[in-house]
């Protein structure tokens, strides 16, 4: 993109005076931003770091994920397959000031490794993110491969470029280099508002643009609680900010938050119940899940009533059509020493079986389905396992205990189910009731 306002050249102007990155940067870079890699090649190990290679002292050594290297020393990751040529590539950032702009400057670094040789590798300038006082950034940038289906597939032989004020949107803005040079240069109202030396895995042209104009990023990283900025920036903004008051205590009691998810669920419950977001002790708990699952079942319990309130009337309703669809079959009853099987009567027991055995015999209203027919398997008048019977091929469509599985009794109500299929076919023709 070619710069047309007064901004854009400037950047371009002040990009052409700058430094390259020098040789001592590049070489501790290769130091610090890369594994040490091994491999395992015609039963040899070959530490692709130093170019050693011995042989292994038992075959379970093969097996390791991590080997100590016999002459550099080295903790080496072993490489999950055997080849010629093996590369790879990682970023680091350098934090300068120019011309009152917070420079970011992202560099991309290729460690190219292979057998019995020493590895070689290159650095490329790929990005700057100009960054002023009041939080505006500006990036230059390398071109990309648009048909490569990696976003950041450099065109290393391209020049930077001014891009378009809305590359913040870019998942390339949002690279995070793996380490930082610690000669860092920063502009002193950073400094003011909290940064001091660490950028907190946090990619820093999106940490020093939230300090720059975001008063929330500010406040979180002077309480030090850096893992709740971290899931600030990289999550949406406006869950912490609609929580902020709930967040204000837990930066004041120095409360640290365990599962920021959840934290946040749970300050919608509290919400829910109307409780105090003031109140430590409800916005923070010893025990974040468990206090988090009580109010979970509290709330399902009180929607439950509602919901049951709501359902009566449609059940009584639901009752009439019911009755008038199967009552030829009310009173069909089987026994077996302890267990009964019995048809469900009511639509009322549809919902206690659902209930009771947590499946779905209520929720998705089988008891308007004209074609089957349900029966409960009890022992001691305990639903064991709900049978639905299709009427039309006379043959048990299903059989299913606690949460759908089979309970230890499948076998035999399942045989005495098929046993008495018949009287299901005689009250059929006949429709008249039995009593068991």
């Amino acid at each position: 993109m070619i710069p047309k306002t007064i901004i854009e050249k400037q950047i371009a102007d002040l990009s052409s005076t700058l430094k390259p990155i020098n040789e001592q940067m590049h070489a501790w870079a290769e130091k610090s931003i890369f594994l040490k890699w091994g491999v395992l090649s015609r039963g040899k190990f070959h530490c692709l770091e130093c170019a050693h290679c011995w042989k292994p002292e038992s075959q379970s050594k093969s097996c390791d994920k991590f080997i100590k290297c016999a002459a550099c020393g080295g903790k080496l990751k072993m490489q999950g397959y055997n080849q010629v040529h093996f590369r790879e590539m990682e970023y680091f950032a350098v934090l300068d000031i120019c011309q009152g702009y917070q420079l970011v400057r992202i560099i991309c670094s290729h460690k190219h490794m292979k057998k019995n040789v020493v590895p070689t590798y290159s650095h490329k300038e790929v990005m700057q993110h100009w960054i002023n006082p009041k939080g505006e950034v500006r990036t230059m940038s390398l071109s990309t491969n648009v048909f490569s289906p990696a976003y950041d597939a450099w065109q290393y032989y391209s020049s930077l470029e001014i891009r378009p004020k809305d590359f913040q949107n870019s998942p390339k803005y949002r690279i995070n280099p793996y380490k930082v040079h610690p000669h860092m240069k920063v502009l002193p109202i950073l400094k003011r508002n909290g940064f001091k030396t660490s950028v907190y895995d946090i990619a820093p042209q999106i940490l020093f643009t939230a300090l720059l104009r975001d008063s929330f990023a500010e406040t979180i990283l002077k309480a030090k609680q850096t893992s709740l900025l971290a899931y600030y920036l990289q999550s949406s903004h406006q869950k912490i900010i609609r929580n902020w008051q709930a967040v204000k205590v837990c930066l004041k009691n120095n409360y640290n938050i365990t599962d920021y998810s959840i934290w946040e669920d749970y300050i919608t419950l509290l919400q829910w119940f109307k409780k105090d977001l003031n109140c430590p002790a409800f916005v923070c708990p010893e025990n974040l899940n468990e206090a988090h699952n009580k109010l979970v079942t509290k709330k399902r319990e009180l929607q439950r009533k509602k919901y049951l309130l709501k359902m009566r009337a449609e059940i009584l309703q639901a009752q009439e059509s019911y009755v008038e669809e199967k009552k030829q079959f009310f009173g069909l009853c089987f026994t077996n020493e302890n267990i009964t099987i019995k048809v469900l009567e009511n639509v009322q027991d549809f919902l206690e079986e659902g209930d009771t055995l947590h499946h779905c015999i209520f929720t998705n209203e089988y008891f308007k389905k004209k074609d089957s027919l349900l029966f409960s398997a009890q022992i001691d008048n305990k639903p064991m396992e709900t049978i639905e019977v299709s009427l039309s091929k006379m043959k048990v469509a299903q059989c299913r205990g606690m949460k759908n599985s089979k309970s230890k009794h499948h076998k035999i109500i399942l045989n005495l189910m098929k046993k008495n299929l018949y009287q299901i076919r005689t009250r059929m023709k006949k429709g008249k009731p039995a009593k068991c």
